[in-house]
């Protein structure tokens, strides 16, 4: 399974031109109804962990920054739907290789839940020190987001301006694509539970 040449051309060119794109109905209802029900059976097994902030010895868990708790996912257990989410964003990476020439060897991904109320204050996703991480993506799972839900993903498009930013509403299908080391963003406070799966594409 693969993206479509069209939808591989759209990231390619959104980062390309302003470093981020926004893409609704990347993926049909079917496939992010299923990833939908895996995110929730793992959160009902408690596959899930609260998600840490820093790295090594500074690795450490801080809800009054990030409120979200997290499942990786892994080829040898991964279901058939996450493995159909595997092939295509592997077309992704393939894809920004040989378009851009990023050097992009990975994908590391997770689950993602939102709790009401949770949040994740404004950062950047690379850990300081490394430049590992060099593509976001994050696919929404949310069936049925309304205006008022919360949960908006806000990317900052000027780091020294606090006002210069867009907000993205976590409906199901759309999927965001942005320069890691490039945008600070944060997730705005959920007032319902909040799903996705996020990856980082990486080089050595």
């Amino acid at each position: 399974m693969s993206f479509s040449g069209a939808l591989l051309s759209q990231i390619t060119d959104g980062l390309v031109d302003v470093g981020y794109v926004v893409i609704p109905d990347t993926f049909s209802a079917y496939e992010v109804a299923a990833l939908a029900a895996d995110c929730r059976q793992g959160w009902r097994n408690g596959l899930f962990h609260a998600a840490a902030v820093g790295r090594g010895e500074q690795e450490r868990i801080a809800p009054d920054i990030r409120a979200d708790h997290v499942r990786w996912l892994d080829m040898e257990t991964a279901t058939p739907h996450q493995l159909t989410y595997l092939d295509k964003m592997e077309s992704l990476r393939q894809s920004l290789n040989q378009s851009l020439y990023l050097g992009l060897l990975e994908l590391e991904t997770h689950f993602a839940i939102y709790p009401e109320g949770a949040f994740y204050k404004r950062h950047v996703d690379n850990f300081r020190g490394t430049g590992q991480r060099q593509i976001t993506t994050i696919l929404y799972l949310n069936e049925q987001w309304q205006l008022g839900d919360g949960g908006e993903l806000r990317i900052y498009l000027d780091e020294s301006n606090a006002d210069s930013y867009i907000d993205v509403p976590p409906r199901a299908g759309t999927m965001v694509v942005f320069h890691s080391p490039r945008f600070y963003h944060e997730v705005l406070p959920a007032k319902r539970e909040r799903m996705s799966l996020t990856g980082w594409f990486r080089t050595r």
